[in-house]
């Protein structure tokens, strides 16, 4: 009986410790500290409605936006609730003809030039925000003929969107697409377009 309630003070005091303080103070220091990441790093808009996230994709068709990396989520492309790769490998047959056509398709819509490969391949989860600088400049053509906004107005729209390598050394530049077709929206909005 000894045993027993010795065992039961043990679990009562690292329940309190590991069940209740420790999630209390990480979750205290998170608020603090990184509240807009603990928080979903949220996208709001100017009625600060949560609109989208910096974290996760959404996927923009239309001509006129700048396009994402291609998802493979199952169900619909960005499904935040199955996150994944497609796991198709260099040398498979089926991520080939998804790349080849995904080329063909990009080159109808005035896509000029090398292709850049985060605009044919999809991210490891399936969910990727950001496109590379080059994936994005290669877009220009397209939206400047679909919303009639200057090539030089949509580069620098694009280069103001730019996040540099973390620490100078680690990742690689980036721009997030949520974040540049939301300020691509306003600019339409300047040039009376829709």
């Amino acid at each position: 009986m000894k045993n027993i309630k010795q065992g039961f003070i043990v679990f009562v005091f690292l329940f309190i410790i590991t069940g209740v303080m420790y999630p209390m103070i990480i979750t205290l220091i998170g608020q603090i500290a990184f509240n807009k990441q603990v928080n979903g790093s949220l996208i709001y808009n100017n009625n600060h409605i949560p609109i989208a996230s910096e974290l996760i994709g959404q996927p923009f068709q239309s001509p006129n936006f700048f396009w994402p990396r291609p998802s493979s989520t199952p169900d619909f492309p960005y499904n935040a609730l199955a996150s994944g790769g497609s796991n198709l490998g260099p040398t498979n047959t089926e991520l080939i003809k998804r790349v080849q056509e995904r080329i063909k398709y990009l080159r109808e819509n005035d896509l000029k030039g090398r292709v850049p490969s985060c605009l044919v391949l999809g991210s490891g989860s399936g969910l990727d925000p950001d496109i590379t600088p080059s994936a994005a400049l290669a877009q220009i053509p397209r939206i400047s003929k679909y919303t009639h906004i200057p090539k030089n107005v949509l580069t620098e729209l694009v280069e103001k969107h730019i996040k540099k390598r973390q620490l100078g050394f680690l990742g690689s530049d980036s721009v997030n697409v949520v974040e540049l077709n939301l300020a691509l929206i306003g600019a339409k909005k300047q040039y009376g377009r829709r």
